[in-house]
């Protein structure tokens, strides 16, 4: 689907599920996500919708696997179609802990960001992390992104109300971005 230095986007599989539930299943990858860890069952559910969001016609959302070059399945990605926004897209992404601080995290931005911009040729891609969540901070600004504002209680998760930061980047700032 698409290939970075290290990393490529693909579609997701049903063999995927434990690779996934190491992710969502971690208290650890959760933390700043907008949702409290999945059980394997809830996660095996995620992968077979997203496998079949995959053949809807016209596609609105890419759950996609993030995966080191050489097969082994390290994130998680999506990117849903606003329908509220002409040409627009929120995204998301989650890698295994094991692999942060490695780059992982500024190539998978970058790969969605590119399948959002090149491929499906959208105006706008936004997405919203923890305020707690600094290295998401630093990595989508490293990507090229830029914070835009707080979604004041934004997220109810484990009974409390969480802000968001907006950060998002538009087409024409892509085409700088990549061109460097």
């Amino acid at each position: 689907m698409r290939l970075g230095s290290r990393l490529a986007l693909r579609e997701l599989e049903p063999g995927d599920v434990e690779a996934v539930f190491a992710i969502y299943g971690s208290p650890e990858a959760t933390r700043h996500l907008s949702f409290q860890p999945r059980t394997r069952d809830q996660v095996a559910e995620i992968v077979e919708q997203s496998i079949m969001s995959a053949a809807a016609d016209p596609r609105t959302e890419y759950a996609v696997a993030v995966e080191q070059q050489g097969g082994r399945l390290v994130g998680f990605g999506r990117l849903a179609i606003d329908p509220h926004q002409q040409r627009g897209a929120t995204f998301g992404f989650a890698l295994r802990p094991d692999v942060w601080g490695q780059g992982y995290g500024v190539e998978t931005v970058q790969l969605l960001l590119g399948l959002g911009f090149e491929t499906l040729g959208l105006h706008r891609i936004w997405g919203a992390r923890s305020p707690l969540n600094e290295a998401s901070a630093a990595t989508m600004h490293r990507a090229g992104m830029v914070e835009e504002g707080r979604i004041r209680e934004h997220i109810q998760k484990a009974g409390e109300w969480r802000d968001s930061i907006v950060h998002a980047m538009l087409d024409r700032e892509w085409q700088q971005v990549s061109a460097s």
